[in-house]
């Protein structure tokens, strides 16, 4: 009996982390992708996560995307600001190319980071990252060059939001550099 139910979880664990795994395969990729096109400045319209605890409202801590550069190497930066009480810390993250066209791969906080432009046109953009450690997280980012929403990206945005069950999550940006200490 034993031996039955250690087996039944074994299976159980192998077919969630199959259905974990399965989930970047159906997460599009933009095809013509130019990394180039989308640097500069972005705001973040819509967030959302596949851990609930990640995305709480009540959390101090916010993370905003402030603009994305590249490299002549193909590398793209992410411009970061981590804002909350008493804590404003400006962070950037290199991801590298891979072999496919607009997916990059690097590495955030000891976890290995992958990175898909899912669809762009150049103005709005929606992004899909992947953060792999002990858990995997997905991390779903909807963008734009003006902090307007546009409809249809708005709705394609929460198509990938239902068809992955994903948290939304309250959205934050940041105009400029962290003040300096007082």
């Amino acid at each position: 009996m034993a031996l039955e139910t250690a087996l039944l979880l074994l299976l159980a664990l192998g077919l969630d982390l199959a259905g974990a795994q399965k989930a970047p395969e159906e997460v599009p990729v933009q095809w013509g992708f130019d990394a180039h096109k989308v640097e500069g400045r972005w705001f973040t319209l819509q967030l959302a996560a596949s851990r609930a605890e990640l995305v709480s409202p009540a959390d101090p801590l916010r993370l905003a995307l402030h603009s994305i550069q590249t490299s002549d190497s193909g590398d793209v930066d992410f411009v970061l600001f981590w804002k909350g009480e008493g804590v404003c810390q400006e962070k950037s993250i290199t991801v590298h190319p891979t072999q496919l066209q607009g997916q990059y791969q690097g590495s955030f906080e000891g976890s290995s980071m992958h990175v898909r432009f899912v669809s762009t046109d150049y103005s709005n953009l929606i992004l899909y990252v992947r953060f792999e450690d002990d858990e995997v997280t997905s991390l779903w980012v909807l963008l734009a060059r003006r902090v307007v929403e546009d409809p249809t990206w708005l709705r394609r945005y929460l198509e990938f939001v239902e068809k992955f069950q994903l948290q939304r999550a309250p959205a934050f940006n940041t105009d400029g550099p962290c003040a300096p200490p007082r």
